[in-house]
């Protein structure tokens, strides 16, 4: 379960605070996977790194049962200078500690998915974008979760590959729950049931995925209304 309690989030912009969104109560029960909706700007993004405890929130907080995941392919990361085994090995040591053997098989898994051969032992920095996604997509799927969090994930490289990513999502699919953020509303379908819908700071909540993906196209032929300032 994850339970949201008047969640704020705001930023600073031309030395004004705009709000992203503002006292926002949700909960996702156990067994539930959420499309999480919303114009570009609506604040998707930056909720899924405050489920992930990547930012905080200005007021508020998450309550939670569960393990979540990091925003799955989340860029920035890793350190452009290291290889990627060795970005590997850093963040498997944060979460395993020096366990040698557990941290060595999330290595080799990494690896094997990624496909990078070579290049798996070059700096981060000399990777193509397609080549950050694909082992930046490894690393988050290496681990278990009960919860991941997963946004606008692109499988980068030929059909086979993305076959490959799919079959490997409907795996985790199979054991966890999914929190998606998506502009391919009809990907969404195949692995959640309700939505989430952001919009002028606040949500709205659907328990059918479908009325909530028409709802969110009804207000995408909507003018932007602008941010609240503060």
């Amino acid at each position: 379960m994850i339970k949201s309690h008047n969640l704020t989030k705001s930023y600073i912009h031309n030395g004004r605070k705009t709000n992203v969104f503002q006292d926002l109560n949700f909960t996702i029960e156990t067994g539930q996977s959420v499309a999480l909706l919303g114009r570009n700007g609506a604040g998707k993004s930056t909720l899924l790194r405050i489920l992930g405890g990547i930012l905080l929130a200005d007021r508020g907080f998450i309550q939670s049962d569960c393990s979540i995941s990091w925003p799955v392919g989340l860029r920035g990361g890793f350190v452009p200078a290291m290889t990627g085994r060795q970005n590997v090995t850093f963040v498997s040591k944060i979460y395993l500690g020096n366990d040698r053997s557990q941290v060595e098989e999330k290595v080799r898994w990494v690896e094997e998915f990624s496909e990078l051969g070579a290049y798996y032992d070059k700096p981060f920095n000399s990777y193509s974008s397609g080549m950050r996604s694909r082992i930046m997509f490894g690393m988050s799927m290496a681990f278990d979760f009960d919860v991941y969090l997963i946004d606008e994930v692109t499988s980068a490289g030929d059909e086979r590959f993305r076959n490959k990513t799919s079959e490997l999502l409907r795996e985790r699919h199979s054991n966890s729950d999914f929190i998606m953020v998506s502009h391919n509303l009809w990907g969404l379908e195949f692995h959640c049931e309700r939505a989430l819908l952001l919009h002028n700071g606040s949500i709205m909540k659907f328990d059918d995925l479908h009325e909530g993906i028409a709802v969110h196209k009804e207000l995408l032929k909507m003018p932007l209304s602008p941010p609240g300032n503060i």
